[in-house]
């Protein structure tokens, strides 16, 4: 930890304290008052092995959950993921084919999701129950990164209207990944076994996978172990040309141990991941670093008055970046950069059903996150010595919530969900400190404004002097109203206001030096990014309508229509301040007024069906949004043209196969104040095969099957070829995968 001061460090201390103890009591009565009801005697059935399936079987709607699962919620399962995960080693790349998903190009492994349109922090992101931050001025560790496709078993994403229950801190809508669940031996089997490796290849960028998993258990304890291993260099666009800075180098291991008894099961789960490496061709900086670890605990029981759900977490990451090689790394110097975070926190929450009509969900939640961020002295780098650069000092962002939701079945037909929620959210960061307190200096080094004072310093002193010390109270509603009027049809109406206070960098980043405001940023587009302690949380009036339609027995067709509109006060969006060389430029985070409004549309078919030629099925999503800043007239920036996912699907006994065509209008809409380059539309073909012997599954698949060379529309700009050409060549927008020939085997034992 960083300490230029102790004085406001000890300031702090008794309002935290004072916080925690009210949390701890408020958890300890809500726990003892649910524990004292009388249990419920029933134990949970043995949870089955994840099939070995493929991802066109016949049209179906996700299981029902009510309305805590709205109607245009995506979904997926795992055998949708198993064949899918040969194509990336990206848990976000999952999403890419569901209604209202699309996806900022960051590292190899570190895709960022967007929820029709609003990406990033504004989605709030759970990897098995644990709301995980982002410890990177860059967002290169978002929290998706830790999540590998080999052993997730289910993805959940709520786009817009989200139930309070699901929600909090969020504005776009909640995404869930799970792990596998534990497996249990049968009834009177001594000691169950199971385990699986799996090898993948993929021929563009040299990419290789493996993974591996082990389970011991009897009939109430079992105990697992997962790895991954992920590795890749450049891959090459179309024209068979190197993208530079896109090699990444990822592993992870986890350990978990799950007892159940009469009805309840705990699990304690602890998670380990390392990166040597990762190139971000579309950011200044590559990652040269990250170890992340965490741990977690899970409660689930049953209760005669209903369920009760408890999680405590922690997470440490340690995090640095610099430039690599494909960025000049080795011959022109460096720049580190560190940050060291710690999270940690519980929820708890319930659900009652009050009658055979009504449900209650209660919960109560807290997340403790502290972060330091410094820059270490280079030695002969005037701008960069003789001092640390000190971004973060203990910089804090603790949030309490709490939130109440009621459903309720009117008739068969008809079904509504209210529900309130109250977020406080607490901020606060430490002194800071420039490079150096000398005179302001003259810049000329990297590109960085060659010619202006750099200023540095006293935005330090500006900054120490300020308020630092903030506090956010939000509030949340969610109304939805459901009619089913029959089995074949559904439709949904739901209103909510969401709201969501700035991340830490949005705050706190307050270095307005050229080359400092150039390290903060996730956008992709290399441009300096100033924080502004004076910004309002963001507050999204959304209202979302679904129609659903299927055959009665919910087997062979079904299609979804789900349009909507948001109202955005506060929105945060970038007010351009000055002009950096080589046409990038420099903008300070500000609140605005925006709206987006789009429509998401999926549909799925059983064309052809019967013993000797299979299954045939056919499935579209389609997706549209336009989100404009209100006061500045200008488009909002990573905002995804008309895009649309169609496939044909086949399944005949053990083979299985399918094929994907994805298509991408121009992107001509795009955010001026931040020189978003526009890009022409395209069309990918993709196709996937499977087939299984026994323990065996064999996966072969052909991304970009006609090589089309195309521009990652939220790609952003390529600054890794910029960089390597030594700032010479044009700087334009990032281009994306070339062919891939993928191979993957998995043995099951």
């Amino acid at each position: 930890m960083i300490r230029l001061s102790t004085a406001a460090s000890a300031a702090n201390a008794p309002r935290l304290s004072n916080r925690l103890r009210a949390s701890t009591a408020l958890l300890t009565a809500v726990l003892a008052a649910l524990s004292a009801l009388p249990a419920q005697a029933q134990t949970p059935q043995a949870l089955p092995a994840v099939p070995v399936e493929t991802d066109t079987a016949p049209a179906a709607t996700a299981p029902e959950k009510g309305l805590s699962r709205p109607l245009g919620t995506g979904t997926l399962d795992a055998a949708e993921i198993a064949s899918r995960r040969i194509a990336s080693a990206d848990a976000a790349a999952l999403l890419r084919s569901l209604p209202g998903v699309s996806l900022y190009s960051a590292g190899g492994f570190s895709s960022l999701p967007a929820l029709n349109g609003l990406a990033d922090d504004r989605v709030r992101v759970q990897v098995d129950g644990m709301p995980m931050t982002a410890a990177c001025a860059n967002h290169m560790n978002a929290p998706l990164s830790y999540a590998d496709p080999s052993v997730i078993d289910a993805i959940e994403a709520i786009a817009g209207v989200t139930p309070v229950s699901k929600g909090g801190d969020s504005i776009a809508g909640t995404i869930s990944v799970t792990s596998k669940p534990p497996v249990y031996a049968q009834p009177g089997e001594p000691i169950h076994g199971e385990g699986s490796l799996s090898t993948v290849y993929r021929s563009n960028g040299n990419g290789t996978t493996l993974s591996g998993t082990a389970t011991a258990a009897t009939e109430r304890f079992s105990l697992r172990y997962t790895g991954a291993w992920s590795r890749a260099d450049d891959y090459k666009d179309g024209d068979g040309d190197k993208v530079r800075s896109t090699l990444y180098n990822v592993q992870n291991h986890a350990l978990s141990a799950s007892a159940r008894k009469d009805g309840h099961e705990i699990t304690l789960s602890g998670g380990y991941q390392y990166s040597p490496y990762s190139g971000f061709a579309n950011q200044r900086m590559d990652m040269t670093l990250n170890r992340g670890t965490t741990l977690n605990g899970h409660y689930k029981g049953a209760f005669d008055w209903g369920t009760l759900d408890g999680r405590a977490f922690w997470q440490r990451t340690v995090h640095a970046m610099n430039f690599l090689h494909d960025k000049g790394g080795a011959d022109r110097g460096g720049m580190p950069m560190n940050t060291d975070s710690h999270e940690m926190g519980y929820a708890v929450s319930a659900e009652v059903p009050l009658s055979s009509q009504d449900t209650l969900r209660v919960g109560n939640e807290l997340v403790r996150y502290r972060i330091d961020d410094w820059w270490p002295p280079v030695t002969g780098a005037a701008m960069m010595s003789p001092l640390t650069f000190v971004n973060l000092n203990d910089a804090r962002r603790d949030r309490l919530g709490t939130f109440a939701e009621w459903e309720k079945r009117w008739t068969p037909a008809w079904t509504s969900l209210l529900g309130v929620r109250n977020d406080v959210v607490w901020m606060d960061n430490g002194p800071v400190q420039p490079y150096s307190w000398a005179n302001p200096i003259r810049t000329g080094m990297m590109g960085m404004g060659m010619g202006m004072a750099n200023p540095d310093a006293p935005a330090a002193t500006a900054f120490n002097r300020g308020d630092r010390s903030k506090t956010d109270v939000n509030v949340d509603a969610t109304a939805l109203l459901r009619f089913a009027p029959s089995a074949s049809e559904r439709y949904e109406l739901g209103f909510a206001r969401k709201t969501r206070s700035p991340n830490l960098y949005e705050r706190f980043a307050w270095g307005t030096g050229g080359m400092s405001s150039t390290m903060i940023g996730w956008y992709g587009d290399a441009n300096g990014y100033v924080g502004n302690p004076d910004l309002k949380p963001e507050t999204a009036y959304t209202v979302g309508a679904t129609a659903a339609w299927q055959d009665a027995a919910a087997k062979r067709w079904l299609v979804k229509v789900t349009p909507y509109y948001s109202h955005v006060e506060n929105f945060i969006d970038a007010d351009r301040i000055g002009t950096l060389s080589n046409g990038f430029v420099q903008l300070r985070f500000a609140n605005h007024t925006a709206e987006l409004y789009g429509i998401n549309a999926e549909g799925r078919t059983l064309v052809h069906q019967d013993e000797r030629m299979g299954e045939f099925t056919m499935g579209a999503v389609v997706s549209y949004v336009r989100g404009r800043n209100l006061d500045t007239g200008r488009d909002l920036y990573h905002i995804m043209p008309l895009n649309g996912t169609f496939d044909l699907g086949h399944r005949l006994g053990d083979w299985s196969s399918v094929l994907e065509f994805q298509m991408v209008g121009r992107k001509f809409l795009v955010d001026s104040g931040r020189n978003e380059p526009e890009t022409p539309g395209y069309a990918l073909v993709n196709l996937r095969t499977s087939y299984v012997w026994g323990n065996l599954r064999a996966d072969v698949g052909i991304e970009n099957l006609l090589d089309a060379h195309y521009y990652l529309p939220l790609g952003g700009v390529d600054y890794g070829d910029f960089r390597a050409s030594g700032n010479r060549q044009p700087i334009g927008a990032l281009a994306g995968m070339g062919r891939s020939f993928n191979l993957g085997l998995t043995m099951a034992f």
